[in-house]
């Protein structure tokens, strides 16, 4: 089983991983922790040192990496399902879920937080739910490719499609 959860940042892919995995009886990864355990700089970091295209290459080469591992769970970066053709990739390579989640919620859960993402760090808080709302829209063709979606208003339930038939 390989399974990517994508979606924007702050709809709760890194929870959401971490509660699925001991119920579905695999490993989880954060691709961000890999890219930055990998890079020994932050995401941060890379995009203001060496750019934004730096850090998408290096995204699409440690994802396409998963090809060799098995049984896992991946919260993906809220953009990584948008270059390098990597949401084909995940559909091709395992189980797509897409977590939705409104702009308002998004914009309650990632304002206190905006200093630690790069896309965020320079807006207001008044700005914020304006840019989440159009980069919602911008990923929408990239995200309604998955091959499942869930959400709004999350729980358990939502995953059940994972269960195994028995």
């Amino acid at each position: 089983m390989k399974i990517f959860l994508i979606g924007m940042m702050g709809v709760g892919k890194s929870y959401w991983s971490q509660l699925l995995a001991p119920k579905l009886q695999c490993k989880v990864y954060d691709l961000d922790t890999v890219i930055v355990e990998s890079a020994g700089m932050t995401i941060a970091e890379m995009f203001e040192q060496k750019g934004e295209k730096y850090f998408r290459d290096l995204e699409a080469e440690i994802l396409r990496d998963f090809s060799q591992k098995d049984n896992f769970i991946l919260a993906t970066g809220g953009g990584t399902p948008c270059f390098n053709d990597n949401m084909d990739w995940m559909n091709e390579n395992g189980t797509t879920i897409w977590i939705d989640e409104s702009p308002a919620v998004l914009a309650e859960r990632l304002a206190p937080e905006k200093s630690h993402r790069p896309l965020l760090s320079q807006l207001s808080d008044a700005e914020l739910l304006q840019f989440l709302t159009a980069k919602i829209t911008e990923r929408a063709p990239f995200y309604g490719k998955a091959q499942h979606r869930v959400g709004p208003y999350l729980d358990e339930t939502h995953f059940d499609f994972l269960q195994p038939k028995q």
